[in-house]
């Protein structure tokens, strides 16, 4: 009964823009060598990354000196690429969860997924994520914070939300650096400030929108701690009531799931007490600089009760599949 890591990351080495898309910087992989490669953004170099971010090898090798039992992985935020043409993004979407899907077959009892969608177009996002739960077996997607200018609980996103509801589908919402404010990035703030602000204000426009009291069988999964909303949501629910509301944000997190990537025992424990013991699964962020070494370093901190739970049990809870529910 090894940990279970539900926030990490995989790329194809041969990522390729899609076919005839029309002209944006598409995201792209290029092979350096056998174990090597680097992802471009358009002609811009963005990151090198290394065998680990596609080779099922690579990856059991690491969970296994780290006691690792099952990842669950994940996009690269960069290719989600939500600012990109809509039918491009899908071709581009599709082929990343085709890649996803034969990492997983390597080893399906270690391995299990979150796809891609193109929620810059909702109809094709919707029938990206059906494909992923209902024909790769996913356990669901991961999606930006924001949608261009959109943030998650603009009206334009509720089919999305509503056929998560239906599939019982995991979201992990994770912020994506190239859309962070320029000011935080000039700074040097971009990682510690404008990823976790990100966030925030994602799952605090989610809470405040009632997208998520709508839809109880969606599973949407903040990534690193939820960012800074454990910290603000009593401000949250201050401004509520202030503006004439019944403060709801309090109550309503608790139907929120988040990962234990805070790198400190104490932001963690505010995140059980926001979010739910019973909600907080352990995410590393591997195979990346900023990934937790090893794998629930944090959680040597705790117990070794609750350090079973979000180690290993919760973890195991979210990946079970919610029945679908009958069209309505």
């Amino acid at each position: 009964m090894g940990l279970v890591d539900v926030h990490t990351h995989a790329v194809a080495p041969d990522l390729a823009a899609p076919a005839d898309a029309l002209p944006h910087p598409w995201v792209t992989v290029r092979r350096e060598s056998a174990t090597s490669a680097a992802i471009h953004v358009g002609d811009r170099r963005y990151r090198a990354i290394d065998e680990r971010c596609w080779s099922a090898e690579a990856r059991l090798r690491d969970m296994d000196a780290e006691g690792v039992e099952v990842q669950v992985v994940s996009p690269i935020p960069v290719t989600l690429d939500h600012g990109a043409p809509g039918i491009g993004a899908a071709e581009q979407a599709r082929a990343q969860n085709d890649f996803f899907a034969a990492l997983v077959a390597q080893a399906p009892d270690r391995f299990r997924a979150l796809g891609a969608v193109p929620l810059q177009c909702p109809e094709l996002a919707v029938a990206e994520l059906r494909r992923c739960v209902l024909e790769l077996g996913f356990v669901g997607v991961e999606i930006g914070t924001r949608i261009g200018s959109l943030e998650l609980s603009d009206s334009k996103f509720g089919p999305f939300f509503d056929a998560a509801d239906q599939l019982g589908a995991v979201v992990l919402v994770h912020p994506v650096d190239e859309t962070l404010d320029p000011r935080l990035a000039a700074a040097g703030l971009a990682f510690g400030v404008g990823m976790p602000s990100e966030t925030a204000v994602a799952g605090a426009g989610l809470l405040t929108a009632g997208v998520l009291a709508a839809r109880p069988n969606v599973r949407v999964c903040l990534a690193h701690g939820g960012g800074a909303l454990p910290a603000i949501l009593p401000r949250v629910a201050k401004g509520q009531a202030l503006a004439g509301s019944e403060p709801t944000v309090l109550a309503a997190a608790r139907g929120l799931w988040c990962d234990s990537l805070t790198y400190d025992a104490t932001s963690l424990a505010l995140a059980r007490e926001r979010f739910g013991a019973d909600h907080v699964v352990l995410g590393t962020d591997y195979p990346f600089a900023a990934r937790e070494a090893p794998a629930g370093a944090v959680l040597h901190e705790l117990g070794p009760e609750l350090a079973a739970r979000i180690g290993r049990t919760n973890g195991r809870a979210l990946l079970t599949p919610v029945p679908e529910k009958e069209t309505r």
